[in-house]
């Protein structure tokens, strides 16, 4: 797990520190999202996944309104303001103090996000590629902007993934993007490699084994494979039976460098990050040895 490097990213006026990698958990307010389970609509639902998240130790909560599965629904920009503006209320009155962020392509969304409702970062699975004013206006908003790599677009991004070599391929995309997004003037920028997001099951493990080449950037790497295809397509079943494999990759990810981990399950996420830092030594566990141990 690299921890050489300090990362920290502004969070409404205060500085998180990337160095100990923080789970972020997700809340699809979403009819359709992949993962069943992630989807809450109703107002206990929504606030009732909030506590979990922070009750199991989520310190970032990623709220989305538009699902970016494959052969996902396109839904009308209305649409999905008005699924944000109802689960944002929500959560701003009886969480005032969490650190929020929301899953949008869409510059305008993501502008009413931040402006009215305190949203802490913005998290764009199309790294402006779906909307052309997206960059300019993160860089006026001045949030931390996450960006994914992404071929094509949900709707069509899994009929024919083709790469001549994935990684070298995802990093120069960054380096593009990235220079585009500091010509601007944005600040704390964090890549998200896009696993499962036009890529064969053969590429997200490439991706996987030289993730540590994303340290390139010295930016922070957010690493989303929680409950994913890439995991059950592997070892069969469903989005359900993913959690051991996603907890394995979590582990890998971390020690290749990952800083956030996004997830649906935190409790499990959490204790991946606890373990790791313990081996590393960053932090001593909180156990007590017992008695028959002194």
């Amino acid at each position: 797990m690299e921890t050489t490097l300090t990362k920290y990213i502004n969070i409404n006026g205060q500085l998180m520190d990337l160095s100990h990698p923080q789970v972020m958990g997700i809340l699809n307010v979403t009819p359709d999202s992949f993962y069943a389970q992630s989807r809450q609509q109703t107002e206990e639902g929504i606030l009732s996944r909030v506590h979990q998240i922070l009750e199991e130790g989520g310190n970032i909560i990623d709220i989305g309104a538009y699902s970016s599965r494959s052969n996902a629904d396109h839904i009308s920009t209305e649409e999905e303001t008005k699924r944000l503006r109802h689960a944002l209320s929500l959560i701003i009155r009886e969480y005032p103090q969490a650190v929020l962020s929301v899953d949008t392509f869409r510059a305008d969304i993501a502008r009413m996000c931040v402006e009215e409702y305190g949203v802490a970062i913005i998290n764009d699975i199309s790294a402006g590629n779906m909307d052309a004013q997206m960059f300019s206006t993160i860089a006026r908003l001045g949030v931390p902007y996450i960006l994914m790599h992404m071929q094509g677009t949900p709707q069509n991004m899994q009929q024919h993934p083709h790469y001549e070599h994935i990684v070298q391929e995802v990093l120069y995309y960054f380096s593009e993007k990235v220079q585009q997004l500091r010509d601007l003037g944005a600040k704390d920028l964090i890549l998200d490699p896009g696993f499962g997001f036009g890529k064969t099951l053969e590429h997200n493990y490439e991706l996987l084994n030289q993730l540590e080449e994303f340290q390139i950037f010295n930016l922070p790497l957010l690493v989303g494979v929680s409950r994913k295809s890439m995991i059950y397509k592997l070892l069969g079943g469903g989005p359900e039976d993913a959690l051991n494999g996603t907890t394995a990759i979590h582990a890998i990810s971390l020690q290749k460098g990952a800083n956030i981990l996004r997830v649906h399950d935190v409790k499990a996420a959490t204790e991946v990050v606890r373990i790791m830092a313990a081996m590393q030594k960053n932090i001593n566990p909180s156990c007590q040895p017992s008695k028959n141990q002194e």
